[in-house]
């Protein structure tokens, strides 16, 4: 009997030092089908120290430009954990370079700015994601039967949701998710995100028919969104909202 033919596991490339990036790096370590290859930064020197805090391969690359491991061929995908405001430019980028793309979120400041993204990724052939890790759990597709399940749940009308936890005053001071030059949408693009991802799914992507911001929006000096929310509502009646805050309610 012939032996199973392995396939063999996707490469990683990581562009940029995050603090998000350990987390994500771990996993893909774990993961039976992925390996880390390679690790960029805009110095070598804090991509080595970085590779070596995260305990990255001893085979690992290490470059000190994100164009030279892009122009690497033993690169597959690439993770891009950098600020939202820098995504649009490099993952166009990495999509031309005909490497796959597993993206941080806010994957984009605007949807204007992701259709260039998307475009890109289907003009070359690569796939694209985003690092909304839940809704590949397990427990995601045990509510996703329940849901179904019209018997016992009936029909879906409201939906309410909320994500906050509790910035320090260096968090709400210094953080990239509080710099308009950054990540320009605060807690929208943050917190917000995970709240509008999970009324979507809920209502099976389908958008509402209107969208109506909540009174009373925070925002900090600079004017970024530290807390915010909306009420989404569907032509049938289906109503949502969603609460959003970087500190706790």
């Amino acid at each position: 009997m012939a032996a199973e033919t392995q396939t063999p596991p996707i490469r990683f490339g990581i562009i940029g030092c995050a603090d998000i990036a350990r987390k994500v790096s771990r996993a893909i370590s774990l993961a039976p089908n992925a390996v880390i290859s390679a690790v960029a930064s805009r110095s070598i020197e804090k991509a080595s120290l970085y590779a070596k805090a995260n305990k990255f391969p001893p085979e690992a690359k290490i470059y000190g430009s994100y164009e030279a491991l892009l122009d690497d061929p033993d690169i597959d995908a690439v993770y891009l954990p950098l600020p939202t405001s820098l995504h649009v430019k490099w993952a166009v980028v990495v999509a031309q370079k005909k490497k796959h793309l597993l993206m941080e979120k806010p994957v984009a400041l605007n949807v204007a700015e992701f259709d260039v993204i998307a475009k890109a990724c289907e003009e070359n052939g690569v796939q694209f994601m985003d690092g909304t890790m839940w809704v590949h759990n397990i427990r995601t597709a045990k509510m996703r039967e329940f849901l179904s399940d019209s018997e016992r749940f009936g029909q879906l009308r409201v939906i309410h949701s909320c994500f906050s936890f509790a910035g320090d005053p260096d968090f709400l001071k210094n953080d990239i998710r509080v710099k308009p030059d950054l990540d320009g949408l605060g807690a929208l693009g943050d917190a917000g995100w995970y709240c509008v991802r999970s009324i979507l799914w809920a209502n099976d992507y389908e958008l509402p028919k209107s969208v109506v911001a909540l009174h009373g929006p925070v925002l900090n000096e600079a004017g970024v969104v530290l807390s915010c929310g909306a009420s989404l509502h569907w032509d049938d009646g289906r109503l949502a909202t969603f609460s959003a805050p970087f500190y706790q309610i």
